[in-house]
């Protein structure tokens, strides 16, 4: 007996479940048809549809790429050359997705616009890696679609390959791969992509991974790794960087979210580092069979706690990071941005961190003869002469006694100094250690447009830096740096960039600006914005609000115990009093419709059922 009621009682609340998804379904239908929008996947079809009819491959010269974030920026295997894909742009009142395929020519400092049979349909937060083999491949994982006006969203789990010398793009079909994903990261290793990490959100429900795939670029054959050890905590946009000549990997930072109780997320921002690599010993040509997570210890100049950390690897095992945002909670509903443009040094062999400050630009020979004549008063050649020996002396000892007392030490094809090992606690001192070249801070240090560098003799120079922001595009071609784009957020309004600079490695002097950043061309669009969240909560024209309004607020308040409302109180001292259980009934509301909106619009929904609460 107690079985079938239990049966009959499930079967009830199935029954509940079901109708309220199709009740959602249709009002999520109505909602998209009055903004004039089809579902998703008619979309990416339309998409998908229309470069089909692109049999044809066109290169045409180009200005720069327009504004977009979350593409993918990628060496070219052999040429002088970046390959941008994909992307996304929000006007604040419209979102658009990309599909192009750009290459910029360093040399002429030139952009070319392909357009080449069988692309894959536009995305966003995917990941990218270039190969030689076969004549030049850039290999496409995963990303997401987002619909207009953000209301729908779909992740993709294809990868793809463009053939670059033979100049055609394909889909390969192989099976056994990651799931449907976007914020995950790809790195080559010898023979394999690697694939770590990521997320996928319905608007319903979300989850953060820490699988680890990996395919075989001979075969064309997906396998998800037997690795031993304890995993990284799964994340999305964290830094995944390899060593070009060994199979080993280290994961860094990255942020995920988790359900505490109902309606209440936790977000964490992290700050560990782990190593992949293979257990035992491996063969020279011979792909691991078996793979072990290490727990790496970090030590030296450690960023502050950020996402959107940009990253790129290069020669001697060199990773360099620039910017991230961290969010500082102000109040429940309110978070503000921190923003950085520190340029981070990592010693991959090491794991051990250094805060780069660039030198600027060294004077030429006759400009410091000028200069020290006037400073000096001499005018003799022997003075000259004796100026030109100090000059050399200071080059060799880093600055002659002025020099800090410190350890040296070589990173690559750079000899830097730092401080001993060490762990950084929070709120300590900066220290610095210059030695003429360029400085190495240790400690943290707040972003700016703006830096001091050390020039030569000990003396400090204003150096340029790029802006703050998050979620910069970096590469590395031929010991060159180069940094294209990333977001910025001033209140509420989010602004993507599309300036451009490059860092010549082995001199460290100063940002190359390549597209300057004119804040005064920077879009924002809020003018339709209380519109569309109207819309998104569920409002209507005038006309029909009316006779739908109550329909609404009782489905949406039904089982619910509503607070008592005193006679004292006016709307916003009731709401005030309340206003946890009207937010709940809003989250709730979106949830069932599976809308992604803001808190604030969250709470502004709270606020008119409130009101038309009280009004009944």
């Amino acid at each position: 007996m107690g079985k079938k009621k239990a049966d009959k009682k499930g079967k009830g609340k199935e029954k509940t479940a079901l109708k309220t998804e199709k009740k959602a379904e249709r009002k999520a239908k109505k909602e998209l048809a009055k903004k004039g929008e089809d579902d998703i996947e008619t979309l990416i079809a339309q998409f998908h549809a229309k470069d089909q009819e692109k049999t044809k491959y066109v290169e045409e010269k180009c200005d720069p790429p327009s504004e977009r974030s979350n593409m993918t920026l990628t060496p070219h295997p052999d040429k002088e050359e970046l390959i941008m894909f994909g992307g996304e742009f929000l006007t604040g009142s419209k979102m658009y997705m990309y599909n192009d395929l750009f290459f910029y020519n360093i040399k002429k400092n030139e952009w070319t616009k392909v357009t080449a049979p069988n692309a894959p349909p536009p995305r966003s937060s995917h990941q990218a890696v270039a190969l030689r083999q076969h004549g030049g491949q850039l290999w496409i994982f995963g990303g997401e679609f987002a619909s207009p006006t953000q209301s729908q969203f779909y992740h993709y789990k294809e990868l793809w390959v463009y053939h670059i010398k033979n100049k055609y793009w394909e889909r390969i079909n192989s099976p056994g791969g990651p799931s449907s994903r976007s914020g995950h990261r790809m790195v080559q290793c010898k023979k394999l992509l690697i694939v770590f990490g990521g997320f996928h959100d319905n608007t319903r429900d979300y989850k953060y991974f820490n699988d680890i795939y990996a395919f075989n670029v001979e075969n064309y054959t997906w396998s998800k790794l037997d690795v031993s050890g304890t995993p990284p905590a799964p994340r999305s946009g964290c830094i995944l960087a390899a060593m070009p000549d060994s199979y080993r990997v280290t994961v860094y930072g990255g942020y995920s979210k988790e359900k505490v109780k109902r309606d209440v997320d936790k977000g964490t921002t992290h700050v560990d580092m782990t190593t992949l690599m293979p257990e035992g010993k491996v063969k020279d040509d011979t792909i691991p069979a078996k793979w072990k997570w290490v727990n790496a210890k970090q030590s030296g100049a450690r960023p502050s706690p950020r996402c959107g950390l940009s990253c790129a690897v290069a020669p001697g095992n060199r990773a360099f990071c620039f910017g991230g945002v961290f969010d500082e909670e102000e109040d429940e509903e309110q978070l503000e941005g921190k923003f950085f443009n520190e340029l981070y040094l990592l010693d991959m062999e090491k794991n051990r961190w250094y805060l780069v400050n660039l030198r600027g630009k060294r004077e030429s020979t006759e400009k410091k003869k000028r200069r020290r004549k006037k400073e000096d008063g001499e005018e003799n050649e022997d003075g000259i002469e004796e100026e030109m020996e100090d000059e050399d002396e200071d080059e060799e000892d880093g600055g002659g006694d002025e020099a800090m007392e410190v350890t040296t030490e070589k990173v690559g094809n750079m000899n830097i100094e730092g401080a001993e090992d060490t762990e950084m606690p929070e709120g300590a001192t900066n220290t610095l250690f210059d030695d003429g070249v360029f400085q190495v801070k240790i400690g943290p240090a707040l972003g700016s447009t703006s830096g001091e560098g050390t020039g030569e003799g000990g003396q400090a120079v204003q150096v340029f830096q790029p802006h703050a922001r998050m979620g910069a595009l970096m590469a590395v071609k031929n010991g060159v740096l180069f940094m294209y784009g990333g977001m910025f957020e001033r209140g509420d309004k989010q602004f993507t960039f599309k300036d451009f600079y490059s860092l010549d490695l082995n001199k460290m002097e100063e940002w190359n600006v390549l597209i300057e950043n004119d804040e005064s061309k920077l879009v924002w669009d809020d003018s339709g914005s209380s519109d569309e969240e109207m819309e998104a909560c569920g409002g209507e024209d005038e006309e029909e609000e009316s006779s739908d309004d109550d329909d609404d607020i009782d489905d949406i308040l039904e089982g619910c115990e509503v607070p008592n409302k005193n006679d004292e109180e006016t709307m916003e001292e009731y709401f005030e009093r309340t206003k946890d259980f009207w937010i709940e009934q809003s989250k709730k509301y979106f949830e069932n419709e599976e809308m992604r909106v803001t808190t604030r619009t969250v709470t502004k929904f709270a606020k008119e059922m409130c009101a038309e609460y009280v009004k009944r």
